[in-house]
């Protein structure tokens, strides 16, 4: 009976969410590591193990690290995920009321325009 009524719940909520979802700069995008549906639903888990791999255990997933995620959707306007209130992380987040806490201590910019930048002076 309760899986009834959450899924009955959910078939309800689910089109007035993606009615109202943000817009957000999703910078270049493309191909992710998973599909959407399943990104949104679990990339913080994803992250949170990527994150205790590397530093109890020392192994570093390439593919499925921050460093990619912000490589992939930083804005092409500023670089960043985290600058303006349509930036990627920072958009969803605010929708959803959920604390962002992982640019406390990583960069939320694009290394490449860093680089870049760097290099030029």
């Amino acid at each position: 009976m309760k899986k009834l009524f959450f899924s009955l719940l959910l078939c309800l909520c689910l089109p007035v969410w993606a009615a109202d979802a943000p817009k957000l700069d999703i910078g270049k995008g493309g191909q992710c590591v998973e599909d959407t549906q399943w990104m949104r639903k679990n990339h913080m888990h994803l992250l949170k193990h990527a994150r205790d791999d590397a530093l109890r255990l020392g192994i570093r997933d390439e593919k499925r690290s921050l460093k990619v995620c912000i490589e992939c959707h930083a804005s092409t306007r500023d670089n960043s995920v985290i600058a303006r209130a349509d930036s990627f992380c920072v958009g969803c987040h605010k929708y959803e009321a959920v604390k962002l806490d992982c640019f406390e201590c990583h960069s939320g910019t694009r290394k490449s325009a860093w680089l870049a930048q760097r290099n030029a002076k």
